[in-house]
């Protein structure tokens, strides 16, 4: 199993145990599929040291609204 690294936590851990965003023409997708994307924790804690830090944003090479990255990790 491939090993990924949080955005939030640094931690690596295996792939299956991570979710990935990744940016899209439509704006901000969930899971596999072409486009930059970043590996996030499932951890709450997690997302927010991710957004506070705009981690999630400098990764991407965009704007991340903290409403839209929730709408999508809820899903």
């Amino acid at each position: 199993m491939p090993i990924r690294t949080c955005v939030g936590c640094r931690e690596r851990l295996e792939q299956a145990e991570l979710v990935r965003i990744r940016v899209t023409p439509d704006g901000l997708a969930r899971g596999r599929g072409p486009g930059r994307g970043v590996y996030v924790c499932l951890d709450r804690a997690c997302l927010g040291a991710a957004l506070a830090r705009k981690a999630i944003g400098r990764a991407l090479r965009t704007a991340v609204d903290a409403d839209d990255l929730a709408r999508l990790l809820s899903s």
